[in-house]
């Protein structure tokens, strides 16, 4: 049995506890709310981001951070990436211990263009430090929670860290694999928001399968594109934390990312689709993040500038594509390279 706290008490971290504590875990869940935590450890239900579902009697709520800290030998960071550099100070402030970090977050901070392992590299000091691992992949906590299978990767530069949080997680729904290029797990998963928010608006001016399926494809062409050229494994793009958390953020009805691009497609304005949603939309601020490394690394990402455009500049849905789609005549294998 392992003693681990989870650090946010979204729908992803709760259901990341919901695993846990079904595999027999210590596990410890940290909410800012009070009434959240008594909710959670009396009703065992966090109806809010998870409605309907009954949580394991054994999983355990805190809004107590030092509490949360001082109980667990693993740290699951389930806060959104605007909230990490935040947290992890604070948490540096409280450790005493050695200690794994379990990252499940997928962004890149805008500016600094810091992933989030670097992040929390930079927070907490190496005393309180043993490894940092990347939890990632196509996982929908709807669906977890509903025990249907679900494959992921713990990706680390410690891969006997990497074993020790797949054995952590890993049961009957839930399969976790071992995976060594952090740096391309992290883009995938940070990436795709980016996609899945051009894939909602696709969809919501009324463009149907061939556009989404034109905008999955060259997407995943940008995303590898991007990560290679920054230093990445070109075959994560392949795998579960590329195309897989890909595929299923741009086409599931329970993505954010995919939703808010849906209502702006439809005419409503970011600032509207934000307050309605309530929910913190991961795409919105790594677009922000993505269009700076495009333009770091000098690398041609069409779709990230053209979403960049409509968020950030003004430009109408529609103006944009038409942009896109008029651009000049490449071989299909170009966009691999060059950019569509």
């Amino acid at each position: 049995m392992e003693k681990v706290s989870i650090i946010g008490a979204g729908s992803w971290g709760t259901a990341l506890s919901f695993v846990l504590a079904e595999n027999g875990q210590d596990s410890l869940l940290w909410t800012r709310r009070l009434e959240q935590a008594n909710e959670i450890n009396d009703q065992h239900t966090n109806s809010h981001y998870l409605p309907n579902i009954s949580l394991p009697e054994n999983l355990t709520s805190t809004n107590d951070l030092e509490t949360a800290v001082r109980h667990a030998d693993i740290i699951v960071l389930a806060v959104p990436t605007i909230a990490m550099r935040e947290t992890c100070r604070k948490i540096q402030m409280l450790a005493t211990e050695l200690k794994i970090f379990v990252h499940v977050s997928k962004g890149i901070e805008p500016d600094s263009l810091k992933r989030i392992s670097e992040i929390i590299e930079e927070e907490i000091k190496d005393v309180h430090r043993e490894a940092v691992v990347v939890l990632s992949g196509p996982s929908h906590a709807e669906e977890v929670v509903l025990r249907h299978p679900t494959t992921v990767a713990a990706a680390s530069n410690d891969l006997s860290a990497a074993e020790r949080v797949q054995d952590l997680f890993m049961n009957n729904y839930f399969r976790v694999y071992t995976n060594q290029d952090v740096m391309g797990v992290e883009l995938g998963g940070a990436l795709k928001n980016v996609i899945a928010l051009a894939a909602g608006l696709s969809d919501g001016l009324g463009y149907g399968d061939n556009a989404k399926a034109a905008l999955i494809t060259r997407g995943l062409a940008e995303i590898t594109r991007l990560g290679v050229r920054m230093g990445a494994d070109q075959q994560t793009f392949s795998g579960l934390t590329g195309l897989g958390d890909l595929v299923v953020t741009c086409t599931s009805v329970h993505s954010r990312n995919w939703k808010a691009g849906n209502r702006l497609g439809k005419g409503q304005s970011l600032e509207k689709v934000t307050e309605e949603m309530g929910m913190v939309i991961e795409g919105v601020r790594t677009t922000k993040a993505a269009y700076q490394l495009a333009k770091h690394y000098d690398v041609n990402m069409p779709l990230t500038e053209a979403l960049y455009s409509i968020l950030f500049g003004n430009v109408p849905a529609k103006e944009a594509v038409d942009q896109l789609m008029n651009r000049g005549k490449k071989q299909e294998i170009d966009m691999f390279f060059d950019g569509i």
